[in-house]
């Protein structure tokens, strides 16, 4: 690949303008970035709008989708993929897998000794005001052996990627890139060889095994479901096939004589894992009355007859306000310096960064701490005097309820809209995957896009779109 700036240009055939005031994954200054020449010139090539058109109805017939039945929402994958230059792809390997290590570790500090309190690196009522923590499991040792984390990283105007979230609950998307992978490539050349997205499978399988306490050898791990109700009802069917699990539901399970067990065609066999990917992921609802999970669950867990992927309360690590302290946590658990940054993330319920936030509202983005897919997210610098102050007293009446990130402005990707491309902003999730061999980072990523314009909100709930996301071989 030629490194000249005459070989970069935009070449012939690729009419694409960068949105100004955002790094732009592709171009800069009207020149393709480098490790996108290959890419640029083989988009120049191609008649985009009949390749999109061939990848929507080819997810179509595979039945990629968000939910089931007739609530399913089309899984929309743009045919311009995005690459991850080798470099960088060989610093989110470290950087990800460190960082799913001191989450696991902070899981099961929580309910063990409280190091991290003790030593006051991480306050307590951080911990103990999160939706996701489970008091019945104080105290109780929390088996992390089995792991699966989902970074949302996004790149700002300097170019460096973030982290902007983190997803421990039930973190969904290995599925669906290694689908828009296969629709994308069968449609579209991109000119580069990729990393394979399939061996993400087998490394998650490797991994749920080993989650049993009694060994990998023959244990006995199901896939459990809401069924179609559930978004990612999809991937949870392509991984309970592609690892040979059984794919069960809440009324498959039957907790007795000291573990959880299912029945299939006549016999019934103990579970020794269970690979939780449920909406419902609380021991107890907003009344106090215990849930399903706990009925099912609980018991076997504190027995140490069943694991569960993710475990039990690790969605107190999932929660926005834990975040803002996940770099002092790498610190702590790991004795090392952060690979990767956190997006900037200030704790409201601490006076002082209140005040920091509530005395320049316009660069801040307020968010609830337990909210999904983008809900009540509020762009303070989008918002007229009115709306500021009305996000000024919700944090003001109830400080623990928010959390504020700096606003940065989100690297925009060419995007097909409507038959041209144009630039959209777009974030980057890659996945750690923690065995009995450590975390590491999966050879998958899924590029999420905001379908429209100036909207940074990727969600697929918000009508966002994904990307076959390359990682050169």
């Amino acid at each position: 690949m030629s490194g000249t700036l005459a070989a970069r240009s935009l070449p012939p055939g690729l009419d694409y303008t960068p949105a100004a005031g955002a790094w732009d994954e592709l171009a800069d200054a009207g020149t393709v970035r480098e490790p996108y020449a290959s890419v640029a010139e083989a988009l120049a090539r191609v008649d985009l709008v009949e390749a999109a058109h061939q990848i929507a109805a080819q997810l179509a017939a595979d039945g990629v989708a968000f939910g089931g039945g007739q609530a399913a929402r089309a899984f929309v994958v743009d045919p311009v993929p995005r690459l991850v230059a080798a470099a960088e792809w060989s610093l989110l390997e470290r950087g990800v897998a460190q960082r799913a290590r001191a989450l696991a570790a902070f899981v099961a500090d929580v309910y063990d000794e409280r190091a991290i309190v003790a030593a006051g690196v991480l306050p307590a009522r951080v911990i103990d005001s999160a939706a996701g923590f489970e008091p019945a499991l104080a105290g109780r040792p929390v088996g992390v052996a089995g792991f699966v984390a989902g970074l949302d990283l996004v790149r700002g105007a300097d170019g460096v990627l973030a982290v902007l979230e983190d997803n421990v609950r039930t973190p969904s998307g290995i599925a669906y890139a290694h689908a828009a992978r296969l629709a994308r490539e069968r449609f579209l050349d991109a000119g580069v060889e990729a990393l394979p997205t399939g061996p993400a499978f087998a490394m998650l399988g490797d991994a749920l095994h080993a989650a049993a306490a009694a060994g990998p050898e023959d244990a006995h791990v199901v896939l459990l479901s809401d069924g179609p109700s559930n978004g990612a009802w999809h991937e949870h069917g392509v991984i309970a096939t592609r690892l040979g699990l059984p794919l069960v539901g809440p009324r498959d399970l039957e907790p007795r004589a000291g573990g959880l067990w299912h029945r299939s065609e006549g016999r019934a066999r103990r579970i020794d894992v269970v690979y939780r990917r449920t909406d419902e992921d609380r021991l107890r609802d907003q009344r106090g009355r215990p849930t399903w999970l706990e009925a099912a669950l609980l018991g076997p867990v504190l027995r140490g007859t069943l694991a569960v992927v993710n475990p039990l309360g690790s969605g107190v690590a999932d929660d926005k306000l834990a975040h803002a302290y996940v770099e002092e946590m790498v610190r702590f658990y790991l004795d090392a310096e952060p690979l990767l940054a956190s997006v900037a993330t200030y704790d409201l319920g601490d006076e002082a960064q209140r005040a920091t936030v509530l005395g320049s509202l316009g660069d801040f983005v307020v968010k609830p701490r337990h909210g999904l897919g983008g809900d009540d997210v509020s762009i303070c610098s989008e918002l007229d005097a009115a709306g500021r102050r009305a996000v000024a007293d919700a944090v003001e009446a109830e400080p623990d309820r928010w959390v504020a990130q700096e606003r940065i402005a989100i690297s925009t990707h060419p995007t097909l809209c409507d038959g041209r491309l144009e630039p959209r902003h777009v974030d980057l999730r890659p996945f750690a995957i923690r065995g009995d061999a450590g975390a590491r980072t999966a050879p998958v990523a899924l590029t999420r896009v905001a379908l429209e314009r100036n909207s940074m909100v990727v969600n697929s709930s918000a009508g966002g779109g994904a990307k076959d996301t390359l990682v050169p071989a």
